[in-house]
């Protein structure tokens, strides 16, 4: 099962993925050898673990 990953997008919706997903742009581009973690623990500071975890829940839901 295939998912669609959100387009980058820095003023998307909090929680959407576009903004994630322009972080990981932006890591990879730089050289990051794990771009998704660089994305993730920028996260995790600015929301805090809590808030993160169900911003990736309501993305592997699918936004519900």
């Amino acid at each position: 099962m295939a998912t669609k990953k959100a387009k980058p997008n820095p003023k998307a919706k909090l929680g959407a993925g576009g903004r994630f997903a322009a972080v990981e742009a932006a890591a990879k581009k730089s050289g990051a050898k794990n771009p998704a973690a660089v994305a993730a623990a920028m996260g995790r500071k600015k929301y805090g673990a809590k808030r993160m975890s169900k911003m990736a829940a309501k993305g592997r839901k699918g936004g519900k």
